[in-house]
């Protein structure tokens, strides 16, 4: 089927929630896609920090067709061998508590927020500007964008958004306050890493009131920092932590990961969900753990991330760069959006902006330095363009 059958498709039959580019990928290996016309891309964007070990990793591969062929689903009325191991694996690779599983992001991010609000009987979460959680109505309500937010209101009540200082968040923390969710670096606001500083505020301030800290490790766990987890590289322990994006390995899958505060909280019918740690997802979740706490790849991605931001320093029309290990952002003095087509049709280099003047790279951790050197190369002829 041509892209343009395939638009005509989506014009008929999809409701218009996306802008798409007009590209048909067909195939991924490693860092590298095909289009329906054969062109091959170096992609610099893992569909958003989801394919982090590259397409189509062969071990995730084998994992998954090994146990679509053996079994697919059962629901959680009963056990499967894939979930509880991956379960333990995550609890001993985080904080050491207990886990649920759910589909996504954000539905991760509503199990915080359930667990968090019956710990303490109710309550407000405070969050920071800038951040962004999921689109599910709870995690919208965390997420203090207008555009987001405004289409939908009224929103669910009981979020308090405060500027990403230290002072401005220990002051919105009391005692009617549940939690504090934070991204250690948000990612959709523009992969801007929250300070040493306002975490160990947040902290303190949580501990003070007997509230939860929960970190939003969606976008910057499993190893895109150059660590496991983000916190990691910080001296602030979470009480819970929420995955999902990379943790499928590309397939579809979120986590809560409590510590030992948070763990019995919830209790039989409090939460649940149809299709959540599935036995197919969950074993390509195995492979994937597995993989991202590699210390050897561990220490590539900060090796890597050096270089990359490096090399994106000195590229034409680039103001500033800003993250850490393989999740980096640039500013420019051009229009974003812009080069993204011209590198996406000129250059065959997939990227993305979260904002008018701001890059975004998410490059698979599995990357070597010579495609770093030709993504920087073509991303220069994209912004000469």
């Amino acid at each position: 089927m041509s892209l343009a059958e395939l638009q005509e498709l989506e014009r008929e039959s999809v409701i218009a929630s996306y802008a798409r580019l007009p590209v048909e990928f067909v195939r991924g290996e490693g860092a590298r896609l095909w289009d329906d016309e054969g062109n091959e891309y170096l992609d610099f964007l893992c569909g958003i920090s989801v394919t982090n070990f590259g397409h189509c990793h062969p071990r995730v591969v084998e994992a998954v067709c090994r146990q679509a062929a053996t079994l697919m689903h059962t629901s959680n009325l009963f056990y499967t061998e894939p979930a509880m191991r991956l379960a333990q694996r995550l609890s001993q690779s985080s904080l050491g508590g207990k886990v649920f599983f759910c589909n996504s992001g954000a539905e991760a991010v509503e199990a915080a927020i359930k667990v968090a609000r019956k710990a303490k009987r109710g309550g407000e979460l405070v969050v920071v500007h800038g951040a962004f959680h999921g689109r599910t109505y709870g995690a919208l309500s965390a997420t203090p964008q207008e555009a987001k937010q405004a289409p939908f209101a009224p929103l669910v009540p009981g979020f308090r958004a405060v500027a990403p200082e230290p002072e401005a968040l220990v002051a919105a923390v009391d005692e009617r306050t549940a939690a504090v969710l934070l991204e250690p670096i948000q990612g959709e606001g523009g992969v801007h890493v929250l300070s040493d500083e306002l975490l160990r505020a947040a902290r303190d301030a949580c501990d003070e009131h007997s509230a939860a800290l929960v970190f939003d490790e969606i976008q910057c766990g499993m190893g895109r920092t150059g660590s496991l987890w983000a916190y990691e590289q910080t001296d602030v322990v979470p009480d819970a932590i929420t995955v999902a994006k990379a943790l499928g390995g590309g397939l579809p899958i979120g986590a809560l990961v409590t510590g030992q505060r948070l763990a019995d909280v919830l209790a039989p019918g409090d939460h649940g969900s149809t299709f959540a740690g599935g036995p197919v997802v969950a074993a390509a979740a195995g492979v994937a753990l597995e993989l991202a706490g590699d210390p050897a790849l561990l220490a590539r991605v900060r090796d890597l991330g050096r270089r990359l931001a490096a090399g994106l320093d000195r590229l034409p029309h680039v103001l500033s760069t800003r993250g850490r290990g393989l999740m980096l952002a640039c500013e420019l003095d051009v229009r974003a959006p812009e080069v993204v087509r011209r590198a996406l049709f000129e250059q065959r280099l997939v990227l993305n902006s979260t904002g008018p003047a701001t890059l975004r790279l998410l490059p698979p951790l599995t990357i070597g330095e010579a495609e770093v050197d030709e993504a920087l190369s073509r991303l220069a002829s994209a912004l000469e363009g």
